[in-house]
């Protein structure tokens, strides 16, 4: 696992061991920030299940203004942690140590991009989708990636889908404020 591009290409990500852990392949992370690719710079990512960090590690590459990485675990976190000092990024980073709803239904901050990556089949996006809505700008863009079969809401809030993508046994579903969305 690396980061592709940006002020820290080629830098080698540090990943969580365990059964349960399922890095983004460095093709389904290529295809991502494509879809993004402009609305990356200066913007404010959320790295919600964070895990290794490398979706928002990668935005901070690409000139994102800062990024919020969340997750409940600390042992991931203390993997972002390090991945951050290692690509020199640390210092537009602020982690947090909290499950994903409580994070949500607490923090008063605005995103203008997020990334969720929750673990898979555990229909976590529908209870959480809804309370990010809130915390997204007028011209936020989220990212859910989530096993093929997982059916998603066509609409959340103020957001339609915008576009679904496949890549073997995952999809990417992308957000977008309506009227946004054509």
């Amino acid at each position: 696992m690396r980061v592709i591009t940006g002020t820290a290409r080629g830098r080698r990500l540090e990943t969580l061991e365990g059964l349960d852990v399922r890095p983004t392949t460095d093709k389904v992370k290529e295809s991502i920030f494509n879809i993004v690719q402009f609305d990356v710079k200066d913007s404010c990512v959320l790295d919600l299940f964070a895990g290794s960090g490398q979706l928002g590690i990668e935005a901070l590459s690409r000139g994102a203004a800062s990024a919020t990485f969340v997750d409940s675990s600390s042992r991931a976190l203390s993997v972002v942690r390090r991945n951050l000092e290692h690509t020199g990024l640390a210092d537009t980073a602020s982690l947090k140590n909290m499950g994903a709803t409580q994070f949500l239904t607490h923090t008063s901050d605005t995103f203008d991009l997020a990334f969720l990556d929750p673990p898979y089949r555990k229909q976590i996006l529908d209870e959480v989708l809804p309370l990010l809505i809130p915390h997204m700008s007028d011209r936020g863009t989220v990212v859910c990636e989530s096993s093929r079969e997982e059916e998603l809401p066509e609409t959340v809030g103020s957001y339609g889908k915008y576009r679904e993508y496949q890549y073997g046994k995952i999809k990417l579903t992308v957000y977008r404020k309506r009227g946004d969305t054509d």
